[in-house]
């Protein structure tokens, strides 16, 4: 099965993926990196953390690699705008990587392995590349467990319906729990599981994050998918839409995601 990303790249999806930083997105691999890394990003996106990681690098290199040629122009741009020059981008299949064995030291991978259909098979290919006494590092979120109050009953509905949408698509969208059973299964004995969280709960984070997934689920790919996937219709789309806007106007709000984490060292 091809792979297909769920979201695709509505703008919707853009202005959630470049508010992203490795600080806040990758903070359990940066003790491990060292200024000389060669770093392959993989699934790298608008390329926000892709830049972060390069700065961290001065005397390596990072090779973003994402699956959309599109998307690698506005993460060209970002890289132009910080002015570093240690950064390529490419395109390319996680299953398939176009590189020689034990091509970087660092292969780092966010919200990827979630929208994959053999992630087994990806982080094997993940570990081909890594030489030996580097890491895999790879982090995807829960939806499963996703918390929230107040208890918007669409909510329930929108969780319900994004984790349908997502496996028919061939993901598996509560990969956070899966990762360390998934590495096991690539061959990896020596891993360094841990977690991290997103938490939405400021008067702006809410406007950001209910808007964005308000939009996103009429206006977005993942919106396509779960029509032309007989998930739901339009008037259902409408209504998870008006139960995210509902919820970013709760001044109690409450939104937490849980992601799982991997050190998986070569």
């Amino acid at each position: 099965m091809e792979p297909v990303y769920t979201h695709g790249h509505h703008e919707s999806v853009l202005r959630s993926h470049t508010r992203r930083t490795a600080a806040d997105s990758a903070a359990y691999l940066l003790p491990a990196l060292r200024p000389h890394h060669e770093i392959l990003d993989v699934g790298c996106g608008p390329g926000t953390i892709t830049a972060d990681l390069a700065a961290l690098v001065p005397q390596g290199r990072v090779t973003g690699l994402d699956a959309a040629a599109e998307v690698l122009e506005k993460a060209r741009a970002v890289v132009r705008e910080r002015g570093l020059e240690n950064v390529e981008f490419t395109t390319g299949d996680v299953h398939a990587l176009d590189f020689p064995d034990d091509s970087f030291d660092v292969v780092h991978a966010h919200q990827v392995l979630q929208h994959v259909p053999d992630p087994v098979g990806a982080l094997r290919e993940m570990r081909r590349v890594c030489r030996p006494g580097g890491v895999v590092a790879v982090r995807d979120a829960d939806y499963a467990a996703m918390t929230w109050y107040p208890p918007i009953p669409g909510l329930d509905d929108w969780l319900d319906l994004y984790r349908r949408v997502a496996r028919g698509a061939g993901g598996e969208p509560d990969a956070g729990r899966r990762l360390l059973a998934w590495a096991r299964a690539a061959g990896f004995t020596d891993v360094t599981a841990s977690a991290g969280t997103w938490c939405y709960a400021t008067p702006e984070d809410r406007a950001w994050w209910s808007g964005l997934w308000a939009e996103r689920t009429v206006a977005s790919s993942y919106a396509a998918l779960a029509v032309s996937g007989g998930h739901t219709d339009r008037a259902g789309l409408e209504a998870v839409a008006g139960a995210w806007r509902e919820w970013g106007r709760q001044e109690d709000g409450w939104f937490a995601v849980l992601n799982g984490e991997l050190l998986c060292h070569v």
